[in-house]
């Protein structure tokens, strides 16, 4: 069974950071393509950012590229997404999934608000 488990949320100011993680089990995390999303209340959800199975590839959207960063540990089977310069825009749950699965995690919450 597909699990992943996002964490690392909360409050920050306009232009601070945060590091989101994401933890899964119940597949061969090594082997999957991993995405992080994002929805903002009120929004549709939408894509942030695609990583390949070894950290080859990475793509962001438009939206992040320059202040976003994604990465992964295959021995932790960890998703991380390093968000820096963040904007009150930001603000949403952050959700990660893996490419092959349709299967979704509760979320963290990210709030940029001085």
């Amino acid at each position: 069974q597909v699990r992943l488990v996002e964490s690392g949320g909360g409050l920050v100011q306009p232009g601070g950071s945060l590091r989101l993680s994401c933890a899964a089990s119940g597949f061969t995390f090594s082997s999957s393509h991993m995405s992080w999303y994002r929805q903002a209340p009120g929004k549709e959800r939408e894509w942030v950012g695609f990583i390949d199975t070894t950290g080859g590839v990475i793509n962001y959207a438009v939206s992040v590229k320059g202040r976003f960063t994604i990465s992964r540990d295959n021995a932790k089977n960890t998703l991380y997404l390093q968000m820096n310069s963040l904007k009150p825009e930001d603000t949403a749950v952050y959700y990660c999934k893996a490419v092959r699965f349709n299967s979704w995690g509760q979320g963290t919450q990210v709030t940029v608000s001085s």
